[in-house]
């Protein structure tokens, strides 16, 4: 008796937990949508009235357009590159033994456990001595270092439950290493190629530590461009380019749920 009741304590105690952590969640993205669709002049929530006037601002804004331009850039560009040469580091690493293999994993994975202001401060040192600092290929760059450990870390997860039966069937019958990479490995990483791509894409695209010491001049992502205008000001066309990164970085998440499936999730 006593202990079904300390059961359904438990049970209930749960449920509120998650209820609080949903809403710890999603009620600050809410509130900011919410806020984007105000016809007032000030951040307010609940909002005074309903309008589009910071969304025709924000579109009439050269200034968050060329930022939002860059940033898609950057965060497409650096994704595909973290791909090739994450896919490139997760096989080398989870596939072959050699000495120092556990360093060199640890080395894939510094940029995630360095503090992201040193790790800026270095990379914007490194780039002046080597002479492409605030510069986009700079900004690339940095963008690549920070996206590369999540696309190793998930494609080595993906890779370490790979059944590799099926690469050595195929060998079995005489296929090249290539043609099993690109007709068996490949194919059955893909949902794990996705997700880690979902990663490297919002990583990049929300950066802002990175992006404020490698970024200058015509090189400033929408992120850094929101935070110099805070700086400034603060009315609703803040909350309303803030609403428009959250509808990119959901409708990232939801076309590559839609792609790959739920066990994608790794």
């Amino acid at each position: 008796m006593f202990d079904d009741l300390i059961d359904k304590l438990l049970a209930a105690a749960g449920r509120l937990l998650r209820v609080f952590v949903y809403l710890t969640l999603i009620l600050p993205a809410v509130i900011v949508v919410a806020t984007s669709f105000t016809s007032g002049d000030a951040m307010r929530f609940p909002p005074t009235g309903f309008s589009f006037r910071w969304y025709y601002a924000f579109w009439e804004s050269s200034l968050f357009i060329d930022s939002l331009t860059l940033s898609l850039k950057v965060a497409a560009l650096a994704t595909l590159l973290s791909l090739l040469f994450g896919f490139a580091a997760a096989f080398g690493i989870e596939r072959h033994n050699f000495r120092g293999r556990g360093l060199i994993r640890g080395f894939m994975l510094s940029p995630l456990l360095i503090p992201a202001v040193v790790l800026g401060l270095g990379l914007m040192q490194m780039q002046v001595w080597i002479g492409i600092s605030q510069t986009f290929l700079g900004l690339l760059v940095g963008h690549v270092v920070v996206t590369l450990p999540y696309v190793v870390r998930t494609l080595s997860a993906s890779m370490v439950l790979f059944d590799r039966n099926l690469e050595q069937a195929a060998m079995s019958l005489r296929a090249t290493p290539v043609t099993v990479l690109r007709t068996v490995t490949i194919p059955l990483l893909v949902p794990g190629i996705i997700s880690a791509g979902v990663f490297a894409f919002v990583t990049s695209f929300g950066n802002v530590n990175l992006s404020v010491f490698l970024g200058a001049g015509g090189n400033v992502t929408l992120p850094v461009q929101v935070l110099a205008y805070v700086e400034q000001t603060v009315d609703p066309l803040v909350a309303a380019v803030s609403s428009v990164v959250i509808v990119f970085t959901l409708l990232a998440i939801l076309i590559a749920d839609r792609i790959s499936g739920p066990r994608s999730v790794v």
